[in-house]
């Protein structure tokens, strides 16, 4: 009994701004700083590697003192009408009808909403009643995997049955005004908001890459790198700048026996659907892939066109990779790294 990813859907948020319209923002927000100190945080923004950002508010809406209850409130609002949207046009690709979902894991860790949103989706989308409900909320980045992780061990429970992964995030609901640590202008500088679902299925009428092993790795006293910490103006982002370096030193860990459990090795996968946490990090990885033949193209377009969209991101390789159309047996490695200090794998074959 196989498990097969049936179709990959996105949707973005309504409002968007290249780099080119932020930076006078983040010059005015910036008012009163040091100019040394300006300077550095512009050539943050010109040198991150995104072209273009989507919002689930108006930019000038991000830089203005909105309070956390204001600005969570807008993030409920927003994610209850992306998590529709974008369940729906995943219905609708892969032919399903709502009551054909019987598992539905709902991803997001920018906001805090109880119910949590997967509850709204039963009631708007026509989901059944005896659906079961997933909602992970403190993964991180990580989490669009995991997401996909946690689906394919319900199915492989349960044959002949359908789950959906729905991941929303917005990154910029978390931007805070009166924080000019380099987290926090990182964080906006790279981040941006977006939506997508993954169908997937256990059922022998459908079709699709099959998953062929996954896996998570927990790296040991790194629980400080990355995270959120939950202060009276909102979700603080915590990013330690040896993201990259720790990362460097467990890749060979991470990568190689899982593959090799599997008889591959790195040279042999045909598609690498990374997840794109920032232009340091996929230099780091660009750099330990390199001697393989591998490369980054899909997860650095995606960063360009969207950043990086927390769990969503590599959801939206993801996409790209399928929309390529892989010839049957290529296989694709998904990668991505979040909070814990942790990363997650998915091996798949076309």
């Amino acid at each position: 009994m196989s498990v097969k990813i049936t179709t990959v859907a996105k949707v973005l948020p309504q409002y968007s701004r290249s780099t080119d319209e932020i930076i006078p923002l983040v010059k005015q927000w910036l008012t009163g700083q040091d100019e040394r100190f300006i300077r550095k945080v512009i050539k943050i923004f010109e040198g991150a590697a995104v072209d273009k950002r989507y919002s689930i508010m108006d930019p000038m809406e991000v830089f203005s003192a909105t309070s956390f209850e204001q600005k969570n409130e807008i993030y409920v609002r927003e994610m209850i009408d992306l998590g529709e949207k974008v369940l729906r046009s995943a219905l609708q690709k892969a032919n399903w009808l709502p009551q054909d979902v019987d598992y539905i894991i709902t991803v997001s860790c920018t906001g805090i909403m109880i119910p949590s949103v997967d509850a709204y989706l039963i009631n708007k989308v026509g989901l059944k009643h005896d659906i079961v409900r997933l909602p992970v909320t403190e993964m991180g980045c990580a989490a669009g995997v995991s997401g996909i992780i946690y689906a394919k061990n319900f199915l492989k429970a349960n044959p002949g049955k359908r789950a959906a992964v729905v991941a929303l995030e917005s990154p910029t609901a978390t931007f805070q005004l009166d924080d000019f640590s380099m987290a926090n202008i990182v964080s906006a500088a790279i981040f941006g908001d977006g939506a997508a679902c993954v169908l997937l299925s256990s059922n022998a009428e459908d079709s699709g890459p099959e998953i062929i092993d996954e896996a998570m790795y927990h790296f040991y006293d790194q629980a400080h790198m990355m995270g959120f910490k939950l202060t009276n103006s909102g979700l603080q982002m915590v990013l330690d700048v040896e993201v990259p370096e720790t990362i460097a030193k467990h890749f060979p860990d991470i990568i190689r026996p899982f593959l090799a459990k599997n008889n591959l090795s790195l040279e042999a996968i045909n598609h690498l659907i990374f997840h794109p946490g920032g232009k340091k990090i996929m230099q780091t990885v660009a750099t330990l892939i390199e001697s393989s033949g591998q490369h980054l193209e899909a997860t650095k377009e995606v960063l360009r066109l969207y950043g990086n969209m927390s769990s969503v991101t590599v959801l939206y390789v993801l996409e790209r990779i399928l929309e390529r159309k892989p010839k049957s047996g290529e296989k694709g490695l998904m990668l991505s790294f979040g909070p814990g200090f942790s990363a997650q794998r998915v091996l798949l074959e076309f």
